[in-house]
């Protein structure tokens, strides 16, 4: 699992990309897009062991 910035100075061009992509969109909406987008970027990723790791990551990193 990569957690190092591999971004760099495009990390905050992608940020306001995902803002946009979100404007004008109600709650509901924005959920769905969020759903969409973690579809989409497992489909990039097409590991599930490696998905599986990550879940886990964020899962851990969001609750107390």
């Amino acid at each position: 699992m990569i957690l190092d910035d591999k971004l760099g100075h495009d990390a905050d061009a992608f940020y306001n990309a995902l803002m946009d992509a979100h404007e004008g969109l109600d709650e509901t909406e924005s959920h769905a897009l969020n759903a969409r987008l973690v579809l989409i970027f497992a489909n990039e990723i097409g590991d599930l062991d490696r998905l599986k790791t990550l879940l886990t990551t964020a899962r851990q990193n969001t609750t107390s």
